[in-house]
């Protein structure tokens, strides 16, 4: 089964991104129309908080949780193969998307401190050429820093992460989920910021950054997609930033 799940994992992860990005993208929509229909008056609020929330999250388990299913297969496989504890996988799951629910409380808490001094459009998008090329420049520069490449490795080569981080039982397989999610979150936190370039309720550009990351995982490490791109985004954002001073 791990033969199989290996050789056929790039199929599957496609089908899953496609039914889950489509589910988690619905609701996030649903929710931005919300958000987007409430009072001015509302943006300090608890429950205004909570809908955002709900947006941020349902988008990052639509984005995520398709890109991580390289590993999820493994973890499977190799669960399955030992005779593993039934509900492992579970709690591998729910390990991974801790991280990124977590991840959606940060990006909310930042979303509402800047939202005094940021202007965002109504798509949720930096409306400042300058800041917006900014956001640009440092995806760039990131995509091909250290720290970003040892993260990624580790999201590319789920089977070589699973033989030297291989823990056993339901509290094991939870703890792998949190690590592997950790990695997970250093190769893409950066990228995620540019949510706020494209516009966090633009359904284009979530459904394109989702099949970047998507894509940067699965592509093999020997065609530098990640260094490739970042020269792209600091280019563009270069661009856009001498742009805005003409």
């Amino acid at each position: 089964m791990l033969e199989y799940s290996a050789k056929h994992e790039r199929w599957i992860v496609l089908a899953g991104l496609a039914l889950v990005a489509a589910m988690g993208l619905y609701l996030t929509l649903q929710v931005g129309d919300m958000l987007m229909m409430s009072s001015p008056s509302a943006a300090g609020t608890i429950a205004y908080a909570a809908l955002l929330f709900a947006m941020w999250w349902t988008m990052m388990m639509a984005m995520m949780l398709p890109t991580a299913a390289p590993a999820i297969l493994t973890f499977a496989a190799i669960n399955r193969k030992f005779a593993g504890t039934s509900n492992a996988l579970a709690a591998f799951v729910a390990g991974y998307a801790a991280i990124w629910t977590v991840f959606s409380v940060i990006a909310v808490a930042l979303q509402i401190a800047i939202s005094d001094v940021i202007a965002l459009s109504m798509m949720m998008a930096v409306t400042s050429s300058t800041l917006g090329g900014g956001l640009l420049i440092a995806a760039g520069l990131y995509q091909m820093s250290p720290l970003k490449q040892a993260c990624l490795r580790k999201c590319q080569t789920p089977l070589m992460y699973f033989s030297h981080h291989w823990r056993k039982g339901t509290s094991g397989a939870w703890r792998m989920g949190l690590s592997h999610g950790v990695y997970c979150l250093g190769c893409c936190w950066v990228l995620m910021g540019l949510l706020f370039y494209g516009g966090i309720m633009e359904l284009n550009w979530i459904v394109g950054l989702a099949i970047y990351v998507a894509l940067e995982k699965l592509v093999p490490p020997k065609f530098m997609l990640d260094r490739f791109v970042g020269l792209v985004l600091v280019a563009w954002g270069g661009w856009s930033m001498f742009a805005a001073l003409r």
